[in-house]
């Protein structure tokens, strides 16, 4: 098992540790982990391709951490501040279906998890991170809101990608990339 693979796989066991510290009331190290898990994300792939490791493994391993994080901390998050999340439910039910419905495509047509990291999911995905942080420690939810409308978007995107796919491949930067593939092919 490969570096990358590792950090993947931590991220995994920091989501059952961010819904412990969610549980047990404890704010201020829930975000100290969440920020570490949110590194770990930002750093995985970079060091993946930087070492020669990425591969359709790691790319599906840092897919379940991601799943795992994007749905652990809402839960972890009502448990610490349910006022918060209920007033932004919507936008975490966005974030939610953004990751949801694309995997269940994949799972429909491919009968497998897709693991596409297009350059639209990268940045929606830095753009709730750093939004949710700024949410949970009590400043202004409209970056957080912006980041669920680029989720949905990316979710989106992922969607399409699966319905012009014939089949599924890792690290696909966009839909026009599938595009434009398909119609030099032809």
């Amino acid at each position: 098992m490969n570096i990358p693979d590792k950090i993947s796989i931590t991220r995994m066991a920091l989501s059952v540790v961010l819904l412990l510290l969610g549980w047990f009331q404890a704010e201020r190290i829930f975000l100290i982990v969440l920020v570490t898990a949110y590194l770990s994300d930002a750093i995985d792939g970079p060091i993946a391709r930087r070492l020669g490791q990425a591969s359709v493994l790691g790319s599906r391993l840092d897919t379940w951490a991601d799943f795992s994080i994007y749905l652990t901390v809402p839960l972890a998050a009502w448990w610490l501040w349910p006022d918060l999340i209920r007033r932004e439910i919507m936008y975490f039910t966005l974030i939610i279906a953004s990751i949801i419905f694309p995997l269940l495509a994949g799972l429909a047509k491919f009968r497998t998890t897709t693991s596409y990291h297009t350059w639209l999911t990268k940045t929606a995905a830095a753009c709730t991170m750093v939004s949710s942080l700024i949410l949970f420690l009590g400043y202004t939810p409209w970056p957080f809101r912006i980041s669920a409308i680029l989720c949905l978007l990316s979710g989106l995107e992922e969607i399409l990608i699966t319905l012009k796919l014939n089949r599924p491949e890792a690290n696909v930067p966009g839909v026009w990339h599938v595009i434009r593939a398909r119609r030099n092919r032809v």
